[in-house]
Parts: structure tokens; C-alpha cells; sequence
């Protein structure tokens, strides 16, 4: 099995060491992913496009890499490739029939072939001779030797002949580890997601940053949002996860702060807690998912006040972006059900809020805020690695009953994100229900009541929490699924 990978057309404008040395850290990404599906993936770089070659491959394999390549940063378009050995001109045209006919039928078409080796035949004899076949032979609107709406293309190297089958979109962007790091501030809402994810598209390392205002629930949500971001479009580099114990701050602004402050005043605490947070690690810059005029405090004036507490740069890239747009973003990267499901707390503390702050009143009021609670808070922070922040949830109040064998009345519940559950479809006999996490609480209670279901994710971790939160609803008829290995 043979993909070609195209680069981000930007990365080609680039100067020579910079396009080489950014193609290099695609190849290393591409290297690293790839052997976690297939320990014998090799990646190899060219100047204008890489080749991921997996032998032995089977389709499972094939529908993976598929995944994998369609979420990489930095690639603007990737085709799926098959090898066929030849001995005519003849046996080229079967295979790219085979490989191409129900692609052309109704549009205009050209082929091009390129030669390497001793043949018998030109590049062009090739050209002539399969796009004479395909033209008499498919429903195709005709030849068209610019502007075609479907190029053919096929490569000959010594005794194989290279047909694309399939031509897929890539993420575009830039290699993942081509910028610097960032420090995201994440509520699990639409817009810091899409924010977060905006910025991995664009190569930077992207660190969280969760103020906690509503207790372990909360924090559980935003963790499976922040881990399922990372894994999916940015697992070829370790990042962190910082969570501060934000509820004694959002108290004393309750207190001290009046209702116009409140929201602006919020904001300035987390922007002082997230530089000081950065300034630690080393990372040069803050995100946010701010818009403007989303909500009072993202005014100009107000956003103005915010910014000005901290040392760092605050990237803000949904700056002007439309709530629709941004919702229908989330949609296209599979994390509008995680967002649709998390509570907005920050809301809460806006009472009556201003969108222009009175500056003079707001300062006079911070003046009486206890700042030893914000340092409390900052100095409680606690960091984990992305790929360990759902180990937490195995502890051992959220243990329930695992159940290697189902009996047989039993029903398990796929619990993971669609996109996973898809590529990697659960294998039993028992009778399986696909119903995501986020949707569990909701759908849970209309099933069987007489049945007992349990609920499967890949590590069991996932099982265990949403096994015990339904539980604790007073749902009995619930354990976790834990095939023996």
C-alpha cells in the first residue's frame, strides 16, 4: 500500500532550508503515527511530495491511514496508490480501467504517465494509447487536455506501473513542531476548542490551560475534549495540561467585584494566572477563543483592559470569526458534541455586565480583591502530560463491575466518538449499541431497564466514569466491558 502526500501549498513558498527543514518534520510526524498502526510504515521524503508505504496491508490498515493522513498538519492532499506489474501498454490500460472507469463517467478527462527505466514504449505512447481505451471504453465526456476536470495519473518505474485509485483532502496548515508552543485557555465551550485546534493546524504546540469553576465534572469534560484534540490532530508531540482551582477566585469576585466588572475582571484573573502559568514553561504565547462582541466582555474597550495584566502576546484567532462558523467548525472536527454538552460557568458571574468597563472603578474595585487567593490558586495548579490527564478518572470511587464475557442478555454500548468506533469497530457476538459518552446521560434511561449494558471504550477508562456517573443517577443495570486480551 502506497500514499503520495502533497505538501500545504505554503510550505513550497518557503526558502529552500526552511521547505526542507519543514518537510523533514512532516516526515518525522508522519513516521512516528504511522508505525502505531503499522510497526513496518516507512515515510520517504522528495522535494515536492512525501511516499507512506505499507507492505502487507490490510484494509483495516488501508481505512487508518486514510484517518491518519486526512488529520495531519501539513498536508494539502494525499492518493491512495497501487502498484501492478505490466508487460504491455495494454495490461497499463486494464489496470487503470479498473482503477479509474467509474471515476469519469460524465466529465472530461486527461491522462499523464511518467516513465522511468528501459521500455519499449514513450511516456506519450502511454498517454495516447490508455486515454484512447478510456475514452471508448467509459461514459467519460470526452478528452480534454487542459482543464479536464479528472487527471489520470500513472507512474512507471522499471516492471510496475503506479495508478492512483483515490484522491483524498489533507488538514493543510503547517507540520506539527514547525512553531513554537502555546499556552491554550480551554473551557470546553465551541469557541476555545476551535481555537485550540486552529492553532495545531498551524504547527504550533499547543498547551492547556483549564480554570476550574464547577468541581470534578467539569473538569472531566474539558480533559476528554482537550485529550480527544490532541490525539486526533496532534499526537505526534507530548503536550500539557495545567488545571487551576478557579472556584475560591470566581468567589471573591462575587464579593468585592460589582455586576458591570464581574466578566472583565474574571478574564484579567485567568490572563494572570495562564502568564505566570507560561512564563514557567518557557511558552512565549497565550490563546483564546474571544470574538468580538460575542459577549460583553470581548469589546475592544473591554478586551483592552483584559490584555493589559499580562506580559505575554494573547492570539486570539476567532477574532471575527461568526458563532455559526465557529459551531459549524467544531462540527468538521468532530467536537460539537463534546462542546454541546459542557455547562457554560463562566455566565453565571455576568450579571449585569458593561461593554465598556469604567476603568477608574474598575481598578478602584480590583484594588480590594485579595490577591492571595489568585496566588493560592496558581500555586494549587496542577500539570499533567496530555496523554495521561484521563489516568485521574481510575481511581478507585469510579470503579464498577468488568465483565470479560457477556452473558447472554447482555447488550454493550460503544461509548466512543463515532469517528473511532467507525475506523475500529468492536468484534463480539453480543448484541452492540453505538451510542457516544456525551450521549449517554440522555439515552441511557429510554433503554431496557430489564437488561444489563455494558459500556466499552478502548482503555476502559472512559467506561469506568460513565459506568459510575450513571450509577450514581441511580441506573443499576450498568458495568464496563473489558475483553480479555
Amino acid at each position: 500500500m502506497i500514499f503520495t502526500v502533497r505538501l500545504f501549498p505554503e510550505i513550497t513558498l518557503k526558502s529552500k532550508p526552511v521547505r526542507q527543514r519543514w518537510t523533514r518534520q512532516l516526515t518525522e510526524n508522519l513516521r512516528l503515527l504511522g508505525r502505531r498502526i503499522h510497526e513496518e510504515c516507512k515515510v520517504i521524503q522528495d522535494w515536492d511530495r512525501l511516499e507512506v508505504r505499507v507492505p502487507n496491508a490490510s484494509p483495516e490498515d488501508e481505512e487508518l491511514f486514510v484517518d491518519l493522513l486526512g488529520r495531519v498538519p501539513g498536508i494539502a492532499n494525499f492518493s491512495l496508490v497501487r502498484a501492478h506489474p505490466f508487460e504491455t501498454v495494454h495490461d497499463i490500460y486494464e489496470r487503470t480501467y479498473e482503477a479509474c472507469a467509474s471515476e469519469l463517467a460524465g466529465k472530461t478527462f486527461c491522462v499523464r504517465a511518467k516513465r522511468t527505466g528501459e521500455h519499449s514504449f514513450t511516456s506519450i505512447e502511454v498517454e495516447r494509447y490508455v486515454g484512447g481505451g478510456l475514452n471508448q471504453n467509459t461514459e467519460a465526456a470526452g478528452v480534454k487536455l487542459k482543464g479536464a476536470d479528472v487527471t489520470v495519473n500513472i507512474e512507471i518505474k522499471g516492471e510496475l506501473c503506479y495508478i492512483v485509485e483515490q484522491k483524498y483532502p489533507g488538514l493543510g496548515g503547517f507540520p506539527l513542531g514547525t512553531q513554537e508552543h502555546v499556552l491554550s485557555l480551554v473551557s470546553g465551550g465551541f469557541d476555545s476548542t476551535v481555537a485550540s485546534y486552529m492553532m495545531m493546524r498551524r504547527g504550533l504546540r499547543t498547551h492547556y490551560c483549564f480554570f476550574n469553576l464547577g468541581g470534578k465534572a467539569h473538569e472531566f469534560g474539558v480533559k476528554e475534549i482537550a485529550f480527544y484534540l490532541w490525539n486526533r490532530y496532534a499526537a505526534s508531540h507530548r503536550v500539557k495540561f495545567f488545571t487551576v482551582p478557579f472556584e475560591p477566585v470566581v468567589a471573591e469576585i462575587l464579593e468585592k467585584i460589582g455586576p458591570a466588572n464581574m466578566g472583565v475582571v474574571l478574564k484579567r484573573m485567568m490572563l494572570r494566572a495562564a502568564d505566570r502559568i507560561a512564563e514557567r514553561g518557557e511558552i512565549q504565547a497565550m490563546v483564546t477563543g474571544e470574538a468580538i462582541a460575542q459577549v460583553s466582555s470581548q469589546t475592544i474597550p473591554n478586551l483592552a483592559a483584559i490584555d493589559e495584566v499580562c506580559e505575554r502576546l494573547v492570539l486570539r484567532p476567532l477574532i471575527v470569526t461568526h458563532k455559526p462558523d465557529i459551531i459549524r467548525l467544531s462540527r468538521e472536527i468532530g467536537a460539537e458534541d463534546f462542546s454541546a454538552n459542557i455547562p457554560e460557568y463562566c455566565g453565571v458571574i455576568s450579571v449585569k455586565p458593561s461593554s465598556k468597563v469604567n476603568r477608574k472603578k474598575l481598578l478602584a474595585q480590583e484594588a480590594d480583591f485579595d490577591m492571595q487567593i489568585l496566588e493560592d490558586a496558581i500555586a494549587s495548579t496542577r500539570m499533567q502530560p496530555i496523554d495521561a490527564v484521563m489516568e485521574d478518572l481510575q481511581q478507585t470511587e469510579y470503579q464498577v463491575e468488568e465483565v470479560a464475557e457477556p452473558q447472554a442478555k447482555d447488550a454493550i454500548i460503544d461509548i466512543r466518538h463515532p469517528t473511532e468506533a467507525e475506523n475500529k469497530a468492536l468484534q463480539t457476538a453480543s448484541e452492540v449499541l453505538v451510542i457516544p459518552f456525551y450521549r449517554l446521560s440522555s439515552a441511557f434511561p429510554k433503554l431496557d431497564p430489564a437488561r444489563r449494558y455494558l459500556l466499552y471504550c478502548d482503555r476502559g477508562v472512559m467506561s469506568n466514569l460513565h459506568a459510575a456517573h450513571l450509577q450514581d443517577a441511580g441506573l443499576r443495570n450498568v458495568a464496563v466491558y473489558r475483553p480479555a486480551k
